[in-house]
């Protein structure tokens, strides 16, 4: 039998619309190459090594300051006063300070009895605490037991927890109250966290906020639990140890795990609810009225992470749109603000804003993802070595010295953070353009026990999926783009970056078709 030929399987008239059709792309891409991409690829390149200077400058310069606290500070109990708050017998009680403890929560059934059956634990006088929360049954259940709790609820969700949060402050009980305690659905405080933290805002009237650190229960429930604890075991081994000793200043997290002084969040203008990250609002409106702010590394409250991509995506650009918009609608407010230093209005505008919650989030998905790789295209366009390997390299390893026992998995580290950097750059750009999607508010599902519940209670059958809802098609068009290039670049390539590029093409495709992170089938 004849060996079929091309002509014979494509007739000539085909072949030949392909070859002009290629002989015009070849054409066309030759006329605007040398004028216009090259000089935008040139220009995106040096914009974005001048982010990862200011990125690197920042990491070194933190660095830098953890190793001197560790080495040269002063322990938390030194900086400021503390002491046990000792018993008065003629007044009894009434030596200790009223608290309020609120539990802001919606929709959140897996998790809130823990968190409430912990707040319900705290150690402190009975008379003089005073517990809000949302759940009749638990409150009826509780307040049978003697605990002081009260059912609090609204008729709508305005302002969503920030509203609620509001909403409570408003009860006339509160205003015997001298610092509220705020604890999320899913966290769970040892019994003994009012007496760790109460005695510094008692001894030291210049505090307006104490805040604990977070403890992962579920951090090795999966790889992207893992993922997870090392980029928030640096910010708060690193970020919040940094700015609690050098400009008593940081972001109160996720508006929990903390205690506040009530007349200090009233004089910032108590919650607003303009922006996602209401707590970090609150933060720095405390810190422009002359609030400190004290971090206690050492006191840890036990809490959940998100251990579905779907509720982590929706985390992120909650977490990366609201403090984008944030400095938008307050950094004049802080530069033209009389009662804080020039050098704290530089540390809260260009460090704690610019640098950490935007060009972060920028620069690692446009250089690292969409201009890098862009240069395999254009050989004319050529990134240093010390921009391309040396300083992501560096940023890299002082990113992971807050977790030192997931050093092995700093390569699926890098991968997994470069592809959510997608969302976070898109969010940040939502934030700080106030485009659609600003002030979105989904609650960050958490699963507690609720899979193992399952397992227990039903007989074993085969799960039921939707795969349409575990596609997501930006994962997946940024993972086509960085293998097309890998595949240019093992042909034509002169860096020999497709060593890169498939890997992280591949982890833009496992997250693309949603293989990571735990599945929870349909029931």
């Amino acid at each position: 039998m004849e060996r079929l030929s091309s002509t014979t399987l494509l007739p000539e008239t085909f072949q030949g619309a392909t070859d002009g059709f290629s002989l015009q792309l070849s054409i066309i891409w030759g006329q605007i190459k040398a004028p216009l991409i090259v000089p935008l690829l040139r220009f995106a390149v040096v914009i974005c090594l001048a982010m990862s200077l200011m990125l690197f400058i920042e990491r070194v310069y933190m660095g830098i300051v953890i190793v001197l606290i560790k080495i040269f500070g002063r322990k938390t109990e030194k900086r400021y006063k503390w002491e046990p708050i000792k018993d008065d017998i003629e007044i009894g009680n009434s030596a200790y300070p009223m608290v309020l403890v609120q539990i802001p929560m919606y929709n959140e059934r897996e998790v809130y009895q823990l968190s409430i059956g912990a707040a319900c634990g705290l150690s402190w006088p009975s008379d003089r605490i005073i517990i809000q929360d949302l759940v009749e049954m638990e409150c009826q259940r509780w307040g049978s037991k003697g605990i002081n709790i009260k059912y609090e609820v609204r008729d709508n969700r305005n302002g969503y927890k920030a509203g609620a949060l509001k909403e409570g402050m408003k009860r006339s009980y509160v205003k015997n109250c001298d610092f509220v305690a705020i604890f999320d659905a899913d966290f769970q405080p040892e019994p003994d966290f009012l007496w760790l933290t109460i005695p510094f805002l008692v001894h030291n009237p210049q505090l307006g906020l104490v805040q604990a650190r977070w403890k992962f229960v579920n951090s090795d429930e999966c790889l992207m639990t893992r993922m997870q604890e090392m980029s928030l075991d640096y910010h708060f081994t690193v970020e919040q140890e940094v700015g609690s000793s050098t400009y008593a200043f940081f972001g109160f997290n996720g508006r929990t795990a903390g205690v506040w002084r009530i007349s200090a969040l009233n004089e910032a203008g108590g919650w607003k609810d303009r922006t996602t990250v209401e707590d970090m609002d609150l933060a720095v409106r405390a810190s422009l009225k002359g609030w400190k702010f004290l971090y206690i590394a050492t006191l840890k409250v036990k809490n959940e992470l998100p251990s579905t991509f779907k509720a982590y995506r929706y985390q992120q650009h909650r977490w990366s749109c609201g403090p984008a918009n944030l400095f938008r609608k307050m950094v004049m407010e802080i530069v033209l603000n009389k009662k804080v230093t020039w050098w704290k209005k530089v540390h809260v505008i260009y460090s704690f804003f610019f640098v950490r919650k935007i060009v972060a989030h920028l620069v690692t998905f446009f250089f690292y993802c969409i201009v890098l790789p862009a240069t395999v295209l254009v050989p004319e366009v050529e990134v240093p070595k010390w921009g391309a390997v040396y300083i992501p390299s560096i940023i890299t390893i002082l990113n992971a010295v807050g977790t030192p026992r997931s050093l092995h998995l700093l390569v699926f580290w890098i991968l997994f953070e470069n592809v959510m950097s997608l969302h976070r750059s898109k969010a940040t750009l939502v934030g700080l353009l106030e485009a659609a999607r600003v002030n979105e508010w989904i609650v960050t599902e958490k699963l507690g026990d609720a899979l193992k519940s399952k397992a227990a209670t039903k007989a074993p059958k085969k799960p039921r999926y939707r795969f349409g809802e575990r596609l997501h098609m930006l994962e997946l068009g940024v993972g086509a783009y960085l293998f097309c290039i890998s595949c240019y670049d093992v042909v034509f390539g002169k860096n020999h970056y497709y060593f890169y590029l498939y890997l992280q093409a591949f982890a833009f495709f496992i997250m693309g078709f949603g293989c990571v992170g735990t599945i929870v089938p349909n029931s």
